[in-house]
């Protein structure tokens, strides 16, 4: 009986050791991939992927808010366990950090007031700070002049007062914003280009934690097989 009473404290402290607290962190202003909601809550299509692979794995997930170009820094530094924020995952950035497989295919696009630029007449282009589209926008496009935003929801109401006269982003975000603002319109075609998009989007980890990279890889192939992301996909990216 004692042997038997031992071996299940053992198995119940091995389960215990095994459940991990994972704090992701992002930034909250960019749906539908994270947002806050009236409650002061993140929400959004990459908190729910990343519960879901949490109980997959049985860890405990909780997120905190960074602004975007500081997530790869902080990462780094330890600051949290890992970054989920509709990072691309570019070779620059592999070098600075691991990254999970792909959870989503990106592209990215432009967008205009209806009526007022195309690609062909407009000069400022706003883009948010730190991410792969002001990038491209520095180095491939160099016939606009950048404007770099903390968010892209003060891009639009630049874009909307004039200051500048097409945003440059991801093709799903600044889908949800035009679902909202009817007189804004995409403009152009998508734009591929494998140095900054078309990798996808990964969950940014520490170079030294492989084991939660490894983790993580478990958890979204386990949601991916149960059909709980098509579940998540259908809820924030087809769901309006």
């Amino acid at each position: 009986m004692k042997k038997l009473l031992l071996a299940a404290v053992l198995a119940g402290t091995t389960f215990a050791a095994q459940a991990r607290d994972i704090t992701f962190a992002m930034e909250p202003s960019y749906p539908p991939f994270e947002l806050t909601n009236a409650q002061g809550e993140i929400i959004g299509f990459d908190v729910d992927v990343a519960k879901a692979i949490c109980k997959e794995i049985e860890a405990n997930c909780n997120f905190k808010s960074q602004s975007f170009d500081a997530l790869i820094p902080s990462l780094k530094a330890k600051r949290f366990d890992a970054a989920i924020s509709a990072i691309d995952i570019t070779e620059t950035r592999a070098k600075q950090v691991l990254f999970s497989d792909a959870y989503y295919d990106s592209s990215a696009s432009f967008i205009a007031v209806k009526g007022k630029a195309d690609l062909n007449s407009a000069k400022n282009i706003g883009v948010q700070n730190g991410t792969t589209f002001q990038q491209y926008t520095v180095a491939e496009a160099k016939q606009y002049s950048p404007k770099a935003y903390t968010s892209l929801q003060d891009a639009i109401l630049d874009l909307k007062n004039g200051r500048i006269d097409i945003i440059f982003g991801d093709t799903a975000v600044l889908a949800d914003m035009l679902a909202k603002e009817p007189e804004l319109t995409f403009v152009g075609d998508k734009v591929t280009n494998k140095k900054y998009f078309g990798n996808g989007l990964g969950i940014a980890v520490n170079k030294s934690d492989k084991a939660l990279v490894e983790n993580l890889n478990k958890g979204l192939a386990a949601i991916k097989a149960n059909g709980e992301y098509q579940k998540i996909y259908d809820k924030w990216m087809t769901a309006k």
